[in-house]
């Protein structure tokens, strides 16, 4: 059976991640995949988590099936988080429980694929790597559009909606809500108000990754385009991810949310939903899902650790910007002072993030990704002296 089968080639952030962790050097730096670390480079569990995981190991509520669509309390507290207490908004709203946040994007993939299977997926380019391979895995085509400084540390929105001008009606708009992956750059309001009438005009609907809520602006600001959408637009996907913001990681705990024109095309959007988790993991697991629906009933100390989270994140950024300033770094590099999120994109070439790895054992994507949220205090020095002599050397030698 297996005689000519071939090996895939490994994930490049995963063999990132084997090549840190077979590095003897002891001062290496991870910064490749999105965790969040505390100053010692430490990813704690949260106090409100381990608080909840107690109470439900107390409670030893059955261990019998949940049904397909997941813990009722948290999606209903989830789509409430995303979409806010907006009645006529929250009641063309269906929400199912989904194995993380890309679980989500594959099971809104698939019911795009039963609806509408000639749709194209417009994302982002640069975008998050696992975007085009999870549309693809459903049998849709992908397109891209571009993702650029407008020189502000705001997203241009001229080339993206230039390049929209080729998407067709009933095509998919693949866009991150906030905290862009990779960039670190967000659309204004008024970007988001154009892009959501672009939508409308061109018979466009958007899917919205919402993978960092609270960890840009705050949880209501970091909604905002989000629900500038659903004003909008009759039809609206919602891919969301509670790993990040709530550090349940390894849970695997999120929601697909699809809001529909009428209350009555609900059911048939249910019933796909819960076809796809049928036949691909029949039914979510409950205990990532139980410890957020505490988190969500009880909000104020997961508030409380989620601004912290935030707070630290800026406060690293800021620290990283000094630091670079004070190596007399070209502005290229002080890009980063204007993003937010977890994440930064370098203006360093493959070659020079090579460099970085193999000279100075600090470790990001070779497109020039790096984990703001993944530095720790005593690396944030040498980090900066690194990136400034890796980006001058490069300019030297050409």
């Amino acid at each position: 059976m297996f005689s000519d089968l071939r090996p895939l080639p490994l994930d490049p952030l995963w063999a990132l991640q084997n090549a840190h962790r077979d590095d003897p050097r002891p001062y290496k730096l991870n910064l490749g995949i999105g965790i969040y670390r505390d100053a010692h480079g430490h990813t704690p569990v949260l106090s409100a988590v381990q608080h909840a995981e107690r109470h439900l190991a107390e409670a030893a509520p059955s261990k019998v099936y949940r049904p397909l669509s997941g813990n009722a309390d948290f999606t209903a507290a989830m789509t409430r988080l995303l979409l806010g207490d907006h009645p006529p908004t929250l009641d063309r709203a269906v929400t199912v429980q989904t194995v993380g946040g890309t679980g989500a994007l594959r099971t809104l993939a698939d019911l795009i694929a039963s609806a509408h299977p000639d749709a194209t997926v417009w994302t982002s380019n640069p975008g998050y790597a696992n975007h085009h391979p999870l549309m693809r895995a459903a049998g849709l085509l992908t397109a891209e559009y571009p993702w650029q400084d407008d020189g502000t540390g705001q997203t241009d929105l001229r080339p993206i909606l230039g390049a929209l001008g080729h998407a067709q009606p009933g095509d998919i708009l693949l866009v991150q809500g906030c905290c862009h992956n990779p960039t670190g750059l967000d659309l204004t309001e008024e970007s988001w108000h154009a892009l959501a009438q672009h939508c409308q005009a061109r018979g466009l609907i958007p899917l919205i990754d919402m993978a960092y809520q609270g960890l840009g602006q705050g949880l209501t600001e970091d909604a905002q385009g989000l629900r500038i959408m659903t004003r909008h637009l009759g039809t609206v996907l919602i891919a969301a991810s509670c790993s990040k913001n709530m550090g349940l990681y390894c849970e695997r705990t999120g929601t697909a949310t699809v809001l529909v024109p009428h209350p009555r095309e609900k059911p048939a959007v249910l019933s796909v939903l819960e076809g796809v988790a049928r036949r691909t993991y029949s039914m979510p697991p409950e205990h990532g899902a139980a410890i957020a629906a505490a988190l969500l009933h009880d909000p104020e100390p997961w508030h409380q650790e989620l601004d912290t989270m935030r707070d630290r994140i800026r406060t690293v950024r800021a620290a990283l910007g000094a630091a670079l300033r004070a190596h007399h770094a070209p502005r290229d590099l002080l890009s980063i002072e204007r993003h937010q999120g977890m994440f930064s994109l370098l203006p360093l070439t493959p070659h020079q993030m090579d460099t970085l790895r193999e000279q100075h054992a600090i470790y990001g994507t070779r497109e020039g990704r790096i984990n703001i949220a993944g530095i720790p205090d005593d690396a944030i020095t040498p980090l900066a002296q690194a990136l400034v002599t890796v980006y001058g050397r490069e300019v030297v030698g050409r």
